[in-house]
């Protein structure tokens, strides 16, 4: 089992977070991993993107040239990504932001409203865990459990934001 993700946005988004939080739960969870970040040099306001790739075997490329899932944060991420996620992959939009339709047909399309509903919560910055929940419970890539371990990893310099990014990681993973 080889399965690619793409996860892009707007610098400043979270994406490149929200892969690494990735990559650390399937890392728990014993498997091979690879992440590949990349970002324009405006870092916040231009575009990011990154491809993590899990497998149970090593991993030869951390290239995703048709990955399985996509998770765009932004319309023009949606639109540059649509045409390279492979048929019958499951593309996650925040529908928040993310308003043009897809012109693929041969796809799954996730509205998240990520954004909305990171408002919601008091936390506009956390749209990228309340994406990256509902990303985990329609992938089933890695539990719910190991994301938050995943998190507790990712932010031990930042302790004080453990708590509203698992309150944001839960509202999106408890989506129906």
């Amino acid at each position: 089992m080889l399965i690619k993700a793409v996860f892009a946005g707007f610098g400043g988004q979270g994406v490149l977070s929200m892969g690494l939080n990735l990559a650390e739960a399937a890392m728990l969870e014993g498997k091979e991993v690879t992440y590949l970040p990349s970002y324009g040099a405006e870092v916040r306001g231009g575009t990011a993107n990154c491809t993590v790739a899990i497998s149970d075997d090593e991993i030869a490329s951390p290239v995703a040239s048709s990955p399985e899932f996509i998770i765009a944060m932004n319309q023009p991420s949606a639109v540059k990504f649509q045409n390279q996620i492979q048929s019958g992959g499951l593309f996650f939009i925040n529908s928040s932001l993310v308003k043009a339709e897809l012109s693929r047909g041969d796809i799954i399309v996730v509205g998240v409203p990520a954004s909305k509903i990171a408002e919601d919560l008091g936390n506009p910055k956390s749209a990228n865990m309340v994406m990256l929940g509902a990303f985990t419970r329609k992938s089933g890539l890695v539990s719910i459990e190991s994301i938050k371990k995943g998190l507790k990893v990712s932010l031990r310099s930042k302790p004080k934001l453990i708590a509203v990014n698992e309150k944001a990681l839960m509202a999106g993973y408890d989506l129906p």
